[in-house]
């Protein structure tokens, strides 16, 4: 049975869901041009057991208890539906989902979906109180499509549902999960709240992941972004704001034929690794354990440690230049390339060895406003103020005078384009920008000016 990833993304966006049909001949397939269905509407307002179909505009819906995706199958979010968890953060009762086929969110900038907790559960208070097990993408499962969705306080302890290929008993869960080598995962214009650990793990798989906010990601340990062998593809436009440990760790550990290899461009990394109780762990961007890719334009401020490039990663096959440092502390300016790698400051890198030079200029972002050097590293979660772990209302693009402007290597590659492009189901990926971080003064790059939990 075919899966979607195995399907012509062209004839897909020619028919509009003819590769639905294909999956799931049985079913009636309800085309229009305001709404995309994937099989039968879902008109119950509880999830549970096995789930196929669609989610409608407009409704919300409710799990209690696990749900799946079965191979073959689809579940499909309309824009403008939502998914609420009922779970108390313990493994007996933090629902999952575990997607064996394909889950696709297709929300809009005016339309956006949730995959989230009780309204009154959506609070800064239960940043990293994991009420719910995320999204679990098996290694036969089909293509996971998000785009303009919302994944909150994802993270409970992993129970007997869990993927002991991803997780031991006890082990908080990501906020995404994917491992399917032969699939597409596209992220885009999405935020994740509030993990308790990692807020995506692709352990394998072709990736786009564009212009997303991901938010306090990790309680005491925790990447935005962690990515693992065999994953290919692009990363960019992305904000990263209060991680515990990395904005994006790259690395080739796991088994599998593909080597992983990945372009991070382009992204804004603030306030990261403050939380990481590990020594020595921590920072923005990191690439270990013979991962290749390239590394360029990305803004890198206010965190532990910077670009760091392993021994043992594939520095043969690891470019990068023109990243963008600032830091008010200096432990952090010194660690502008991480001490134990073997990364070494670029002919265009814009930085400085002394603290507070070279001022991004956000336009409503005061990278001042805390001061790092009265911190005691590693931080507690509670220690921290919001507005650093959080983007809140804050505008991250930059002012007329930012040094980061015009300093982006636009030609410096193209973007690898691993997943279809184009339409509601392929990935709209942009190439390197002109300016460094994920917000370009030409409107370009990320939409995101507001943290998750402003929307309702």
């Amino acid at each position: 049975m075919k899966t979607l990833h195995t399907l012509s993304y062209s004839a897909l966006l020619a028919t509009a869901l003819a590769c639905f049909t294909s999956c799931h001949k049985d079913e009636s397939v309800d085309v229009s041009k305001a709404l995309i269905s994937a099989g039968q509407a879902i008109t119950s307002d509880t999830l549970t057991g096995s789930v196929k179909g669609t989610l409608i505009t407009g409704k919300t819906y409710y799990f209690k208890t696990d749900i799946t995706i079965n191979q073959g199958d689809t579940l499909l979010m309309q824009p403008g539906s939502k998914l609420i968890a009922i779970g108390d953060g313990s493994a007996a009762a933090s629902p999952q989902i575990t997607c064996n086929g394909n889950f696709i969110s297709l929300g809009t900038e005016d339309n956006h979906n949730f995959i989230t907790v009780l309204p009154e559960k959506r609070t800064t208070d239960n940043i990293g109180k994991g009420f719910w097990g995320g999204i679990q993408a098996g290694a036969t499962s089909g293509d996971m499509i998000i785009k303009w969705t919302h994944i909150e306080f994802a993270g409970g302890p992993a129970g007997q549902s869990a993927d002991p290929a991803v997780y031991a008993a006890g082990d908080p869960r990501y906020s995404l999960v994917y491992t399917n080598i032969n699939g597409n995962f596209i992220l885009e214009d999405s935020w994740i709240y509030g993990s308790t650990d990692d807020g995506l793990r692709v352990l394998h798989g072709r990736i786009s992941i564009m212009r997303n906010t991901f938010e306090a990601c990790g309680k005491a340990g925790g990447e935005s972004v962690n990515l693992k062998n065999g994953t290919v593809g692009d990363v960019a436009y992305n904000l990263s704001i209060g991680a515990a440990t990395n904005g994006f760790k790259v690395s080739n550990s796991g088994d599998g034929p593909v080597q992983t290899n990945v372009y991070v461009y382009n992204n804004t990394i603030i306030n990261n690794g403050e939380r990481q109780v590990k020594s020595g762990r921590g920072g923005s961007i990191n690439y270990e354990k013979g991962a290749q890719g390239k590394v360029y334009n990305n803004m890198i401020v206010n965190c532990r440690f910077g670009l760091r490039v392993t021994q043992d990663a594939d520095t043969n096959h690891i470019a990068y230049n023109n990243q963008f440092y600032y830091a008010n502390d200096p432990r952090f300016t010194a660690q502008f390339n991480a001490s134990d790698g073997i990364a070494r400051a670029q002919s265009g890198d814009v930085r400085s060895a002394e603290p507070k030079v070279n001022n991004p200029q956000f336009a409503t972002y005061d990278v001042n406003q805390f001061d790092f050097t009265k911190a005691t590293i590693p931080m507690d979660i509670k220690a921290m103020p919001l507005a650093i772990i959080t983007a809140m209302s804050y505008d991250f693009s930059l002012l007329p005078g930012s040094p980061a402007l015009k300093k982006g290597n636009a030609d410096a590659f193209a973007p690898m384009a691993k997943v279809p492009q184009g339409g509601l189901y392929g990935a709209t990926e942009k190439g390197p920008g002109v300016d460094m971080g994920a917000y370009q003064s030409d409107g370009s790059g990320n939409k995101h000016n507001n943290t998750s939990l402003s929307f309702k």
